[in-house]
């Protein structure tokens, strides 16, 4: 009896017939039928026989490279998804090469490009052929980064950047228009979307992402989204649409929403160990003057739980103005954090710009004579700053605790060490790349070309 050969819990597949040198399959004996990734697919009658043409973005996080297929439809089938919901698929036929084998196989054709491989590896290609070792990867042939770039050197040439969308509700802002000259200045194309105007179809088949009567906006590489506080729940409506049809967006719609919400945020801060000052949440108006004193008593600061760039902050000199505007926000049945005032910090704080786990700039803001919010929004005045390890540490795990890949980072100093105020999911950029001097822009740009594994050399060379 011949011995079978071991497969990894994942391997390299090659379709000649396709035109696909090498994509990456999840080997998965749970699964019958094996799935192949695809995207625009259309439907053709050929000497009386359907066919279908489709396309293939084979290398996981990067939609600069398509392949356009195309293969004889065999069948429809009902197939059920990783997600439990059976939906109908187009099949096709082809060969497979796998190490040293070559073989037909039956894949259905589906969107995969929101799944961490481009393919799935079932049951019924392995079957009398393959064993399967869940402990090991890419037994039969495993493909060098230097290898995949030759073998897809020609599909990166026909491209010369990436399409992005910036997501947001006016182009003229400062932010926005540097993003958009840099991402024009390292040759990709991007164009401005103003979110109120994009609306969207949910359907299992073929979901789509429309703006301004009609133009089908579904083939962006990436997304940066810049979502004011009041089109948040809209804004991550789309960005999550975005995210099902495989786009990358810089900032989830998750991550987005747990930084609007300013008492989520402060529970996970207080989870991961992040140091903040003592907050205070409460419904009923019996509790405010326990709430005034659970956090050291006035002077103390009144937020609403959505607000951004100082608006919706208050300070309370003294208990009885404090209980009084507590009071009548709950009248109005309107959130609150009631906190400390941190009166040591005199008008100041740190805002650190956190990209991917790096803070790429930190600058310090200080507050007008008379106001206690240094916000540059607010009349503070900001210039650059060396921030210490421990601060960097906090600004680090602050982004990371939301999930945010972009993120603006408020630090004050207090006689405790640094505490942490509020992380911003859509930081401005023209303060602190005035105070710096740093392209803040570029390197939110260089984060998308890095994260889709974009070859930003070849840019240079064109």
């Amino acid at each position: 009896m011949e011995q079978l050969k071991v497969l990894g819990n994942d391997e390299w597949c090659v379709f000649e017939q396709l035109g696909i040198p090498a994509i990456r399959a999840r080997v998965d004996s749970g699964a019958r039928t094996s799935s192949l990734q695809a995207v625009n697919t259309r439907i053709e009658m050929r000497h009386g026989e359907e066919w279908v043409n489709f396309e293939v973005h084979p290398l996981q996080h990067n939609r600069s490279i398509t392949i356009p297929c195309s293969a004889r439809l065999i069948d429809r089938r009902m197939v059920r998804g990783s997600t439990g919901i059976s939906e109908e698929r187009l099949v096709i036929k082809t060969l497979l090469t796998l190490g040293g084998d070559t073989f037909p196989i039956e894949l259905t054709l589906a969107n995969r490009d929101s799944m961490e491989y481009r393919m799935l590896l079932g049951r019924e290609a392995l079957s009398g052929r393959y064993l399967v070792d869940p402990g090991q990867s890419s037994l039969q042939h495993d493909f060098t980064q230097d290898a995949l770039d030759v073998l897809y050197a020609p599909y990166m040439e026909q491209r010369s950047g990436l399409r992005i969308a910036l997501l947001a509700s006016n182009p003229n802002l400062y932010s926005n228009r540097r993003i958009m000259e840099a991402a024009r200045e390292r040759g990709h194309e991007i164009v401005f979307l103003n979110v109120e105007l994009v609306y969207m179809r949910l359907d299992t088949k073929s979901p789509e992402i429309r703006y301004r009567g009609g133009n089908i906006l579904n083939e962006f590489d990436a997304i940066i989204p810049r979502i004011k506080p009041a089109v948040t729940f809209y804004g991550c409506a789309l960005i999550r649409q975005f995210q099902n049809l495989g786009v990358y967006c810089q900032n989830s719609a998750d991550a987005i929403s747990r930084s609007r919400d300013k008492l989520f945020a402060s529970q996970l801060f207080a989870r991961h160990d992040l140091h903040i000052p003592i907050t205070g949440f409460a419904k009923s108006p019996n509790d405010t003057r326990d709430l005034i004193k659970m956090v050291n008593g006035a002077p103390l600061i009144i937020k609403l739980l959505e607000s951004t760039q100082g608006r919706g902050v208050v300070l309370a000199e003294t208990n009885k103005a404090a209980e009084s505007v507590i009071n009548a926000f709950k009248s109005v049945q309107t959130n609150i954090l009631v906190q400390e005032f941190i009166k040591e910090a005199n008008g100041q704080d740190i805002r650190c710009f956190v990209i991917d786990g790096k803070v790429v700039a930190s600058m310090q803001r200080q507050a007008e004579k008379g106001e206690f919010r240094a916000n540059i929004h607010q009349g503070g005045k900001a210039g650059r700053i060396k921030i210490t390890a421990e601060e960097r540490k906090l600004a680090l795990k602050a982004a990371k605790a939301l999930g945010l890949a972009v993120a603006g980072v408020d630090i004050i100093r207090s006689n405790r060490g640094p505490m942490l105020l509020e992380v911003n999911s859509s930081p401005g950029l023209e303060g602190i790349e005035g105070a710096t001097g740093k392209d803040i822009a570029m390197e939110m740009i260089s984060a998308i070309e890095k994260k889709l594994k974009f070859r930003a050399e070849a840019l240079t060379e064109s």
